[in-house]
């Protein structure tokens, strides 16, 4: 089993060495993350500079094969299976984030859109994200649960594996739930401030309030201790407007 880490808190980031050490007990690790911070940067690809890799020491990550690539985190997977990784990885794990990708935020997480990346390219993937920033080691604990399961029963073809963990130790979580999505108000304000020579400058506001956070949802399950694991669909279509769509559209002529 060889396993393609990847993220999008950068390839320092506490967080992806708790998982690729993790992982060495699944299969041969190989890392390939950006060589910083690329939180946000959703599915984004770099198409107009070229993409620059360095080779990190092995001692870095106990012995693992690893990468900073200047681009994104879509540009690391994409990357890493059509060029750096041979023979090519068999299965993608994102993470561990700093942070939740909970409800909307998986729109623009580039953690998740390393494991969709992933997906697209025809293996079998999964971002994991910690609810906080301090029980990494809960976390990894169960990325590689999930990968052994993975490695038995792979999932449907068009489908990843969005986790969140609760910044917990091990023995505090209550389970794991499968869950939906739940969603945020609107985000926050923007924030208007002023540069050292009196020109406007715009900070992007933290992200709203939950807005659906009832039972059944990510959100809930974190509040309540639990590892929530929700399957995401690839294929955006929503099918169930096919023929309602056509219907407005024969309206229209």
């Amino acid at each position: 089993m060889r396993i393609l880490v990847s993220n999008d808190d950068g390839v320092h980031a506490e967080g992806i060495l708790a998982l690729s050490t993790a992982l060495t007990a699944c299969g041969e690790v190989i890392v390939v993350a950006p060589d910083r911070n690329r939180s946000g940067a959703s599915h984004s690809l770099t198409l107009e500079v070229p993409l620059r890799v360095t080779r990190i020491s092995d001692a870095a990550f106990h012995g693992s094969k690893s990468y900073a690539v200047k681009g994104t985190p879509t540009d690391c997977v994409h990357l890493a299976v059509n060029e750096l990784v041979r023979p090519e990885p068999d299965m993608v794990v994102a993470g561990i984030n700093h942070g939740a990708n909970l409800g909307d935020d998986v729109i623009y997480s580039g953690t998740v859109a390393a494991a969709t990346e992933g997906r697209h390219l025809g293996f079998p993937s999964l971002a994991i994200s910690l609810v906080g920033k301090t029980h990494f080691a809960t976390a990894a604990h169960y990325a590689a649960q999930l990968v052994r399961g993975l490695m038995v029963h792979p999932l449907p073809a068009d489908q990843i594996l969005n986790v969140n963990v609760p910044d917990l130790p091990i023995e505090q979580i209550k389970g794991i739930r499968v869950t939906r999505l739940g969603n945020r108000h609107r985000a926050e304000a923007v924030i208007r401030t002023e540069d050292p020579r009196g020109q406007p400058i715009y900070w992007i506001g933290p992200p709203g309030s939950q807005q659906d956070a009832g039972e059944g949802t990510d959100f809930a399950a974190i509040e309540q201790g639990y590892v929530s694991i929700t399957p995401l669909t690839i294929d955006m279509t929503a099918y169930g407007s096919l023929a309602s769509l056509g219907a407005w559209l024969d309206l229209q002529g």
